[in-house]
């Protein structure tokens, strides 16, 4: 998923760096890793974000250092890490969601594991129960977020419908990660596909196409440079009010801006949201296995549930698990969210990406 706490300080101009692509929490015995290492790496998308004394807690606990490689949006790291299965940069792999599940699965990225506290993960989410492949980790909301300064500026109602969006009052406003690469925007896309069925999402597309919308390659350049609500954006002067983010990105411009304001300066339009849910699995080839259980056994415990909402933004899918209430308050999950089957998705997206490249962008 894509706002992180280290994003969005960066995005509010506190002044400060976000990690490094390839960085380590703790000690390093070397990286090469292997049965008897004392350290477990994890491959993940660049939103990968958590506290260090749950890095530290985690550290404690299992005796294993933590090794984190950050490689790029979620899209461009499952496929890279596909390439990669033989000879795995790491021993767990987080951030393959079910709008890539199926590619991770069919490809053999992971090998099976149930991890400690699984049957403690909420039924809704748990997939691949036979072999345990994957192991869920949390939830949220694609969503388009508004500008809500620019819209009571210009006296215009926000969209509050995927039709909105394609009507000429909203024309040149809106901006959308690509499908092909790019985890919020093959998101979307699915949203859109949920909504107008198999072949009707094609003509909304044409729609949008004709109305203006802005595609770019991730949700870093679409959020922080394009968007005029986000800190960043407002920063570059951006002229795009609309943007496909998350239900959760509004309370990132409240708790980590300085000054904080009282409301959020941006909105969600709620009839556009697709529920997204993010997994964890062993790569196939790891080389300390055993840290990489221990690993996905933390992730689905509680310290590092409750960690969650306030750094990646996002809902731990273990039941029982306190969500802080200003995420709560600022970034309430979207009522009705659009939902596709996995096996749909796993039929249907190559095809509908392969489609949508060739009536967007060409």
């Amino acid at each position: 998923m894509g706002i992180t706490k280290k994003v969005t300080v960066l995005a509010v101009g506190l002044g400060l760096v976000t990690l490094s692509a390839c960085g380590s929490s703790g000690g390093d015995d070397g990286g090469a890793g292997g049965e008897g290492s004392k350290t477990v790496t994890l491959v993940s998308h660049n939103s990968w974000a958590v506290s260090e004394d749950v890095v530290a807690a985690f550290e404690k606990q299992s005796g294993y250092k933590l090794k984190v490689l950050e490689d790029g949006d979620a899209g461009q790291a499952v496929n890279k890490a596909i390439l990669t299965k033989d000879n795995p940069q790491g021993d767990v792999f987080f951030g393959v969601d079910n709008t890539l599940l199926s590619r991770a699965l069919d490809n053999g990225l992971f090998q099976s594991y149930e991890a400690k506290g699984s049957d403690l993960i909420l039924p809704e989410y748990r997939v691949d129960e036979d072999k345990h492949r994957v192991t869920p980790v949390d939830t949220g909301d694609v969503c388009v977020n508004y500008d809500k300064a620019w819209f009571e500026k210009k006296k215009l109602t926000p969209p509050k419908t995927f039709d909105d969006l394609a009507e000429p009052a909203y024309k040149d406003l809106l901006v959308v990660e690509n499908a092909a690469t790019s985890s919020p925007g093959l998101g979307f896309l699915l949203g859109t596909a949920a909504e107008y069925g198999d072949k009707g999402w094609e003509d909304y597309w044409g729609k949008l196409k004709d109305n203006g919308v802005k595609v770019v390659d991730g949700w870093e350049q679409a959020y922080n440079e394009e968007f005029s609500g986000s800190a960043g954006g407002r920063k570059a002067k951006a002229d795009r009010p609309l943007v496909v983010s998350y239900a959760s990105s509004p309370p990132a411009e409240v708790i980590y801006a300085d000054p904080r304001p009282d409301t959020a300066p941006t909105g969600v339009v709620e009839g556009t949201c697709f529920r997204q849910v993010e997994y964890a699995g062993l790569l196939s080839n790891a080389r300390n296995p055993e840290g990489g259980k221990a690993l996905l056994d933390f992730m689905a415990g509680k310290t590092f549930q409750e960690d969650m909402p306030l750094n990646m933004f996002v809902y731990p899918v273990r039941e029982g698990t306190q969500v802080p209430e200003e995420f709560v308050r600022f970034g309430p999950r979207a009522k009705e969210p659009r939902t596709m089957d996995p096996a749909k998705i796993a039929e249907n997206r190559d095809q509908w990406v392969k489609s949508w490249t060739s009536l967007v962008l060409k």
